[in-house]
């Protein structure tokens, strides 16, 4: 029978004058690392003590999976569909916690009647929780209000939940944790969001930041939003246009390594970069890279070039090519596939982007462009999904593998960028390369871990491979 023929199963509730003492039920649930994550994301719980087990004493580490998960969620499911079942009102507990539960641990809840209270409906039940060892992990008593009529009603079907991991940036975060933190400038932090990440990539250990703005403006955004930059080196400017002109000055100075955007567009910063005396210029092409942490894929997810270069000819998107192997190679991957992308993968003569596609190929098969596999043209779902290249027949070693994402277009990139982030959950750490230092960018939708992200991401880069 077909799974979407099949009924759901039934819930039959024992009403108050059906239950004797010393009737009993159990379920049993293996605990995972995800019910540990759903529980804190649930209530709120940050205290990393709480969901790692790298900060957690194993106590504590638990004493929390076993009062969120076991009593809050084994226990109370017996009660509401088992004994009594649906109709139940959960009235209290009494639970001592008895032995440690980890992660890969088989659980059985049982449930026995103990005591009935006929006035009220009252049921006593004793609480009893096992471990696949037979350990007794908890033990007490709860207290429900009996059902007095029956119900009989279908099961109501799971949701199907996965959680949006970002574990792609606690690595780049950890690995650029392990350098010496960049002094870096901070371009116009005149707004709560630039001026708070930048104090929280120095708490951090991620940089040392020089704030470049106007002093009023900046001390004023400290005080409304209680940011302490006591100590911190202020380099005073008018307006938006010197801010980033002198923080440009301070890294061709060699007082800072490193550039961050705070609160000013991006063509006022990049104007300065851009300045044929600004120190910066190395005879390459500027082009931004998008650094993705994409929930279900397995490796960080690298989009070229969403925000600098309009509509790339074929030489500049050689150079964004490059950049972004470049930026790969730096991050741990000796070896990035790239995708040029496509609305097709076949050549087609009426389809600029195809054209190109097929010969930054043949400039990655002569050695014009170095240090990746290139492969083209190759639309979104065939470069990223391996089944999608499987159903088109795409022999190609990067297919279904893409380590790097170029895009015909800023448009595109723009659109592809926003539409994981949006919609697939992505962080977004976003840097500028091609100059003499690494730009970073940030965007007023970023969460702080993206902003984080985008400070890592620059300082591996500045200081090269590990």
């Amino acid at each position: 029978m077909d799974d979407h023929n099949k009924a759901a199963p039934l819930l039959e509730n024992r009403t108050y004058d059906e239950i004797a003492i010393g009737d009993s039920a159990s379920i049993s649930r293996l605990v995972t690392v995800q019910d540990i994550e759903l529980f804190a994301l649930i209530s709120g719980d940050i205290n990393p003590a709480h969901i790692d087990a790298a900060y957690a004493s194993t106590d504590m580490f638990h004493h929390i999976i076993a009062q969120g998960i076991l009593t809050a969620g084994l226990i109370s499911a017996v009660l509401g569909t088992k004994l009594p079942g649906p109709g139940t009102i959960y009235l209290g507990q009494d639970l001592q916690f008895r032995a440690p539960v980890s992660p890969g641990d088989l659980i059985t809840a049982t449930l026995t009647v103990s005591a009935k209270q006929d006035d009220h409906d009252r049921i006593t039940l004793d609480c009893h929780c096992l471990n696949q060892d037979h350990v007794e992990v908890i033990r007490g008593t709860a207290h429900v209000r009996a059902p007095r009529d029956k119900v009989r009603l279908p099961a109501t079907a799971l949701p199907d939940v996965r959680l949006m991991r970002h574990l792609q940036f606690r690595t780049l975060l950890a690995r650029a944790l392990e350098r010496t933190p960049l002094t870096t400038a901070i371009v116009h932090p005149c707004d709560e969001l630039s001026l708070r990440a930048a104090i929280e990539a120095m708490q951090a250990g991620l940089m040392l930041p020089i704030l470049v703005g106007p002093i009023a403006k900046i001390n004023e955004v400290a005080t409304q939003n209680f940011i302490d930059i006591t100590g911190i080196r202020i380099v005073a400017t008018a307006h938006s246009h010197e801010s980033a002109t002198r923080a440009v000055a301070l890294v061709r100075a060699g007082e800072a390594a490193l550039l961050m955007k705070g609160a000013l567009h991006t063509d006022e910063l990049m104007h300065a970069v851009m300045h044929p005396e600004s120190g910066l210029l190395t005879g390459k092409r500027l082009s931004h890279v998008y650094v993705m942490d994409v929930p279900g894929y397995s490796r960080p997810l690298l989009v070229t070039d969403a925000a600098i270069n309009i509509a790339p000819d074929l030489e500049e998107k050689s150079a964004i090519v490059q950049n972004a192997i470049d930026l790969a190679i730096a991050l741990g991957n000796p070896m990035p596939r790239v995708a040029i992308l496509a609305a097709v993968e076949t050549v087609n003569p009426a389809m600029r982007a195809t054209l190109d596609a097929a010969a930054l190929c043949k400039m990655a098969e002569r050695g014009q462009i170095s240090g990746g596999i290139v492969d083209g043209p190759l639309a979104l779902d065939n470069a990223i999904d391996p089944r999608a290249a499987k159903d088109k027949n795409i022999i190609s070693p990067v297919a279904g593998l893409a380590d790097i994402l170029v895009v015909p277009n800023i448009e595109a990139g723009n659109m592809l960028a926003k539409q994981l982030t949006f919609l697939s959950g992505a962080d977004a750490a976003g840097i500028v390369l091609g100059a003499s230092v690494p730009i970073i960018l940030t965007s007023r939708a970023d969460q702080m871990r993206t902003r984080l992200a985008s400070v890592a991401v620059a300082a591996i880069m500045a200081t090269g491979h590990s």
